[in-house]
């Protein structure tokens, strides 16, 4: 069993940054692959990037590559988004997951989530 908790989201201007956190319990959090997904309102959950259990291998979303950074610290069971360069349109409730399979751009890869941060972007 995995629990996942989400910081760092709040209101930022257009441009500004954020890094977001996601605190994991257990001592297994270093054999999971790590996501982090977003749900603008009124729309689907979607992707935006994940990283393998090790951290040497990273996923991002077209929508957000070379904007948003994501990394672990295993030590710490913590992995954290960057995100620089903030739209308006990255306004949404950002969740992170854990899976036990390799990092993966999809929701049914994954067995853990947390309950989300909001991150609202203004213009």
């Amino acid at each position: 069993q995995v629990q996942l908790v989400e910081s760092g989201g709040g209101l930022v201007q257009a441009g500004g940054s954020l890094r977001l956190s996601c605190a994991a319990s257990g001592r297994t959090f270093s054999s999971y692959a790590m996501g982090w997904f977003r749900q603008p309102p009124r729309e689907e959950r979607e992707f935006v990037s994940a990283i393998s259990w090790s951290g040497g291998s990273t996923l991002y979303s077209d929508s957000v590559k070379g904007r948003f950074t994501i990394s672990r610290d295993n030590a710490k069971n913590t992995v954290y988004l960057q995100m620089n360069s903030l739209k308006p349109e990255d306004t949404a409730v950002y969740y992170c997951a854990a899976g036990k399979y390799a990092s993966s751009r999809f929701l049914r890869s994954y067995d853990y989530w947390g309950q989300g941060t909001q991150v609202t972007v203004s213009s």
